[in-house]
This record gives C-alpha cells, sequence and structure tokens, in this order.
C-alpha cells in the first residue's frame, strides 16, 4: 500500500523538479521585482500540480505555511487555512511531526492518519520533500498527499466480520454432527432408539449447512452483478403472483393464509426476473416463518410517485405477527443479524435472506424498506423505479 504511494510520489516529484528547475546565478540577484514575479510563478505551478491530482494535497512552504491545495482536501477538513500554518487546518500531532521531520531531514514521511472532523475518515498520508524551486520562505518546500482510504479499510472489516460470522455459522452445525458421529460410533453404537434420534439431529444440521452455503453462494453472485444493470425486463405482477404459488405449500403447513393484490396497470420494468422471484420469495418465506401462527400473509403490488413526482411500484409483504422493535429495523438487511438467534435457527433461518433481498433490490437501482410495530405486524417492502409509460 505504501509502496504505491511512494511509487506515485516519487514520479510526481520528478515531475515537479522538471517544471521548476533551479537558477544558477554567479552573483546574488538585484531585480527583486524579477523574484517576486519568480515565487508567484512558482506558487501557481504548485496550484496547478495539486489541482491536477484526485487526491487530496497540499503544497507547504519552509515555514510549514499552507501555499496551495486542491479541491479535495476541502472535502477532509472542516476549514482550510492557506497562507497559516499546517497545524491550524490540520490539527492531528502525527501530521505536524512528519511535516517538521521532512523539513529536517529531507525523507520522506508515509503513514495512516485518522482525521475526525466534520466526519471519521482513514487516509494514506505522505509528505515529500521539494526540490528545484529555489529559496526562500514563500517558495513551495514540501507536498503533502493525503488519500482516503475509509471505504477499503470499512470493506475490509466487513469482510473480516463476514468471514468470521460464516465460520461460526458453519462451525456450530459441524460440531453438533461431529459429536453424533463420536457418539454412534461408541456409546449408542447398539441403541436403536439414539440411534434414529441422532441421524434426524444430523441430518437437520446438514440441511442448515446446506441452506448457509446456498445462501452465501447466491449472495457472491448477487454482489458480483452489483455493478451491471438489468438487460432483460420483468414483470413484478409475475413475480409477484408466481412468488406466491412457490410459496403455498410452506403456508399450508404453517396454516398461514396468502392473499394477493396487484396493481391493474403495467407493472414491467428492467429486470431480472429469477433476481426477483428470489427476493419476494426470501420475504414470503420470513413472513410465513416469524409472523403470526395461522395468520394471514399479504402480497401487493402499487404504483406510486414519491415526493418529487418520480414514477415508482412498489411490492409489499405485510404480516400480521408480533412486529419488530423498531432499534433493530435499521439493522435488519445486514449479514448475520438476527432479531432473535435461537428462534432463527430454530426455524431455519440463516441470516443472510434479507440482506440478499437488499443487493438483489440495489442491483435494480431499487430499495427495501421496513415498517413495523410491535404488536401489529411488519411490512417489507421493495421499491423501484419506472417508467411513466402506462
Amino acid at each position: 500500500m505504501y509502496k504505491h504511494a511512494k511509487n506515485i510520489l516519487d514520479d510526481l516529484l520528478r515531475r515537479l523538479s522538471a517544471l521548476r528547475p533551479v537558477k544558477v546565478q554567479s552573483e546574488p540577484p538585484t531585480d527583486y521585482g524579477a523574484s517576486a514575479f519568480e515565487a508567484k510563478e512558482s506558487r501557481t505551478g504548485s496550484q496547478s500540480l495539486v489541482d491536477a491530482l484526485p487526491d487530496a494535497a497540499l503544497v507547504l512552504d519552509d515555514r510549514a505555511a499552507i501555499i496551495a491545495v486542491n479541491a479535495a482536501t476541502h472535502g477532509l477538513f472542516h476549514r482550510v487555512f492557506v497562507g497559516e500554518h499546517i497545524g491550524r487546518t490540520a490539527r492531528q500531532p502525527e501530521l505536524t511531526a512528519a511535516v517538521k521531520t521532512t523539513l529536517a531531514t529531507g525523507q520522506q514521511s508515509v503513514f495512516v492518519l485518522t482525521v475526525r472532523t466534520p466526519t471519521e475518515r482513514h487516509l494514506d498520508c505522505a509528505v515529500s520533500k521539494l526540490t528545484g524551486f529555489g529559496e526562500g520562505q514563500s517558495a513551495p518546500a514540501l507536498l503533502v498527499v493525503l488519500q482516503d482510504i475509509s471505504e477499503r479499510e470499512a470493506l475490509a472489516r466487513m469482510r473480516m466480520e463476514f468471514v468470521a460470522n460464516a465460520s461460526h455459522e458453519l462451525r456450530t452445525p459441524l460440531a453438533a454432527l461431529s459429536g453424533f458421529i463420536e457418539t454412534l460410533n461408541g456409546p449408542a453404537k447398539d441403541d436403536p432408539t439414539a440411534r434414529d434420534r441422532f441421524l434426524r439431529i444430523m441430518g437437520e444440521q446438514a440441511q442448515r449447512m446446506t441452506r448457509l452455503i446456498d445462501d452465501l453462494l447466491l449472495l457472491s453472485r448477487v454482489e458480483m452483478k452489483a455493478h451491471l444493470t438489468p438487460t432483460t425486463t420483468a414483470d413484478l405482477n409475475h413475480v409477484a403472483a408466481e412468488a406466491v404459488r412457490l410459496s403455498a405449500s410452506q403456508a399450508e403447513l404453517e396454516s398461514v393464509t396468502l392473499t394477493t393484490v396487484l396493481d391493474h396497470g403495467p407493472t414491467k420494468f428492467p429486470g431480472d426476473h429469477d433476481e426477483l422471484m428470489q427476493a419476494v420469495q426470501n420475504l414470503l418465506e420470513n413472513a410465513i416463518k416469524y409472523g403470526r401462527p395461522k395468520g394471514t400473509v399479504s402480497v401487493r403490488t402499487v404504483r406510486e410517485r414519491d415526493r418529487r413526482g418520480a414514477s415508482l411500484i412498489r411490492l409489499s409483504v405485510t404480516d400480521d405477527g408480533p412486529g419488530i422493535a423498531a432499534e433493530h429495523l435499521p439493522r435488519l438487511t445486514e449479514r448475520f443479524y438476527r432479531v432473535s438467534t435461537a428462534a432463527s435457527r430454530q426455524k431455519g433461518g440463516t441470516g443472510l435472506g434479507l440482506a440478499i433481498v437488499k443487493h438483489i433490490a440495489a442491483r435494480h437501482r431499487g430499495r427495501v424498506e421496513v415498517q413495523s410495530t410491535p404488536g401489529q405486524g411488519s411490512t417489507f417492502s421493495l421499491v423501484f423505479p419506472v417508467s411513466d409509460a402506462r
């Protein structure tokens, strides 16, 4: 990471040196107007260079005062004070110390910097000595480049959490299987009753691992296609009707009544039929499993407009179950997040269903909305932008 940043900076420093070579003079300059012009020219050249950089960049003089900054820098700090010491703009001791060290030794300083205002960000920071711009307080002396790695750090944390959670979810049924196999090979070897009971539980744990692996693979496929807009057309009414038909057997087992109310107008939009089917089936499965026993689950499609007048189509799945407390609602679509871990595992949940729904919605430029009141049921909605043509 640092090596890549250093290579970029070394190349930039070579270009800076070529842009403004040192002039060799046999006598001290006597034309002070020309010196002032050269100083101004140096500052202008510095500004042009930092403006061309994609990352935040600052040029400092030999007093560590800011000479030039680019637009990206203003997004990192609450306020940038050009002409004043960098410590007033960036109140980070690590940066101030690196600037002081590089000014004194000429050695490049590379480190990670955390900026907490206006929002917390993690930055790859490099402070480099500039040469070839002449001497004097107004001459460029240091280049500071700040690369925002906050998103990369967040993705790395998410990846680590995902691997840890997936490992934990798989370890539990594997431990159960290992324990039962050991028991069947030992104390319960000649016990038909125990053998039948253990084999039934082992089958359930194997099915749980299969569901988890299937959901992990599905989530991976959806994420890989997140940047690809669907090239086919899907009809949300057809998706809803088919999903209800395929969920009928599960609803019958749970004595749950399914009802459907479909919009009478066109409900076609750019979409992947199979992915949308998966999303709606996941919502129906959750509503049937976690809704009221012998209750009702309703599926509805409707055309509507948002506050800006844009046309939308909404598919809602509503149950009359116990509802969900408000503190859980923002996290429901996180991977492996469960309102009740015990209830989810008992009913065969993997903790990935709503995460899959969220990613499918996002690929279709849509979103997931959740409304729930404890004791009054829950409504999960898929909302997509559509054409105004009817």
